[in-house]
């Protein structure tokens, strides 16, 4: 079985007095109901079957280095890069078949879902970010809650992500910018008034470029909800590797004060951020294993070359049963940080200096603004 528990940023920096987060809430959002946020504190909170997986004999997980805001004009791929990230590395996992979500993922977009309650009006139509990994449980309840809207799927594994997302007795698809049978195509150019992307930018090797490619998905005044892991995330297993000596099992992740900085010189505006680390233990080093393997790799351009074998394995799982903690049962203990956010696309605003180019749309988009 696997448990878990969970805290947040401010019950993490002081236990025992956990108070309601506090954030910079947008002015098109209600203000939830009691505390914004706030850690119920250590309570277990869910728990579920660890289930049977492909052993991993290999390094784990794909995560990022601390990255910072790069200037507005430092468009180019170059100053974009994650570093120290292999993206070919990236590319090849992410193309990997898969026909079901991770637990995790899951659970991360199921703490998501009630933040729409936060709108004061739901979107009319909203576009899913790879459904497969973000979670397929996660995609029909959105689309329960949402019943009225028009939705959309993007996926580098497009056939995959319509057979795993398809209706039974639904008249056909709606596909995202390309055209299939028994699908509705979208003319270039269209936008979603939401974009829903849970757990995928950690994995990204151009984050920055992505984001701007989610703002051009959005029409004026939409918004993106995402997440992602952040840089606490298996901090127990970075220690047994350091403590063995081996190269680090992977990038650092991104913190979600970077993330923020990075959706403003993409375009957006308004982001909230915020974190919990939730905890969940294994009853053995294999099963940690099998967890992590479906959550990632590791892409560290610097990572070991060639394949493990099983005395690799062996001294792995006997390190990971040796360094990890334990709870009281004994059971093996990870922490994984999760990161929230999410951001609105802004009225556009035509400079006053030198030249400017607005397109129609935007234009008229000012003009609608100008007359509220």
């Amino acid at each position: 079985m696997r448990s878990l528990q969970w805290c947040c940023a401010c019950c993490a920096a002081a236990p025992g007095r956990c108070k309601p987060c506090q954030a910079f809430v947008a002015h098109r959002l209600r203000w939830p109901t009691g505390a914004y946020l706030a850690a119920p504190g250590h309570q277990p909170c869910g728990q579920g079957d660890e289930g049977a997986r492909q052993w991993h004999a290999v390094n784990i997980l794909a995560p990022f280095t601390l990255l910072h805001a790069a200037p507005v004009n430092a468009d180019t791929p170059e100053n974009d890069a994650v570093p120290g990230l292999d993206p070919l590395a990236a590319r090849r996992w992410r193309g990997l078949p898969r026909a079901a979500s991770p637990w995790l993922h899951e659970e991360v977009a199921a703490r998501m879902i009630p933040r729409l309650q936060w709108f004061r009006e739901p979107p009319e139509s909203w576009l899913h970010w790879e459904p497969v990994l973000g979670g397929l449980q996660a995609h029909g309840q959105l689309r329960a809650q949402l019943p009225q809207a028009r939705w959309f799927v993007w996926s580098e594994q497009l056939p995959a992500a319509l057979a795993a997302t398809a209706e039974p007795g639904a008249g056909g698809w709606r596909l995202w910018g390309r055209r299939s049978a028994g699908a509705s195509a979208l003319p270039d150019g269209e936008q979603v008034a939401m974009l829903w992307a849970n757990m995928w930018l950690h994995h990204e090797p151009q984050p920055r470029l992505l984001l701007q490619r989610w703002h051009r998905h959005l029409r004026t005044d939409g918004f993106l909800m995402f997440s992602g892991l952040g840089p606490d995330t298996l901090r127990e297993l970075r220690s047994v590797y350091a403590q063995q000596g081996w190269t680090a099992p992977g990038h650092a992740f991104t913190d979600m004060h970077d993330w923020g900085d990075m959706l403003v010189h993409s375009g957006f505006a308004e982001p909230v951020m915020d974190m919990e680390r939730l905890t969940l233990t294994y009853s053995s080093a294999a099963a940690v294993l099998d967890e992590l393997r479906g959550l990632g790799r590791n892409f560290l351009a610097v990572r070991p070359a060639g394949l493990r074998g099983r005395g690799w394995r062996a001294r792995l799982l006997q390190a990971l049963e040796e360094g990890l903690p334990r709870d009281p049962q004994g059971r093996l203990q990870l922490t994984f940080e999760i990161i929230y956010g999410h951001a609105c696309k802004p009225q556009p605003r035509a400079q006053r200096r030198g030249e400017q180019a607005v397109s129609v749309d935007d234009m008229r988009a000012m003009l609608r603004g100008g007359r509220r």
